[in-house]
């Protein structure tokens, strides 16, 4: 009787000690599922791809506002954004290119401070509406071949004016090809285009998302 009762208290014993270490990996597991990122979260796209090209206009006194109206230049977005951007970055790799991005996300104090330069609704979307680069869902790119050279899109970014539009025909076939990739990438992975600017650019899903005035710290 007690030489069966031993085996019998060990296998308890043994049993025992396993079931504590499995349930001392519950917490782990559920530390790791609670720090996933909503796909709504800002976040800053260089911490997640190293192949993308970046001229951030507005961060300079290069664009159609002749002043510079960011801090410094970062491309800061919807992880959801980002995600998609990327998936259309690494498709225009394999074809031998790279998105250069001019703008991503902007803060709305950003917006407003545009609006008082130029208080146009032609060229800057009017702060009390908001405009999708407020919300995190829009990026203003173009494309560079592996020398980094841009491609021919017909026009400069940020050019307001008719030849500027995806409507717009009296343009090379080597422009044509050029716009014509660009938008078929893009539209492939969920980003819609805007009909009078052929560099601009909107995740579908980032119209459901509220205009944020989030800003990113400067080094």
């Amino acid at each position: 009787m007690t030489f069966c009762f031993k085996p019998f208290i060990l296998l308890c014993f043994i049993f025992l000690i396993v079931s504590c270490k499995a349930q001392s990996t519950i917490p782990i597991v559920i530390e790791k599922n609670s720090s996933v990122i909503n796909d709504t979260t800002f976040v800053n796209l260089k911490d997640y791809s190293t192949d993308f090209v970046y001229d951030m206009k507005y961060a300079t006194t290069d664009n159609f506002l002749k002043q510079k109206v960011y801090d410094c230049a970062e491309c800061f977005l919807r992880l959801k954004t980002v995600q998609a951007l990327v998936e259309a970055n690494q498709k225009f790799i394999k074809k031998g290119y790279k998105i250069k991005i001019f703008d991503c996300y902007r803060p709305l104090d950003i917006q407003k401070k545009m609006w008082a330069i130029v208080p146009n609704p032609e060229y800057v979307a009017k702060p009390n509406k908001g405009s999708i680069h407020n919300r995190g869902g829009a990026v203003d790119i173009t494309l560079v071949d592996s020398k980094g050279i841009e491609l021919n899109m017909g026009t400069p970014f940020d050019f307001f004016g008719k030849k500027a539009s995806h409507n717009y025909t009296n343009l090379s076939q080597e422009i044509k090809e050029n716009r014509l990739l660009l938008k078929r990438i893009m539209t492939e992975k969920n980003f819609n285009s805007f009909d009078s600017e052929w560099w601009h650019y909107n995740l579908k899903s980032g119209l459901n998302d509220t205009v944020s005035n989030v800003k990113w710290i400067c080094d």
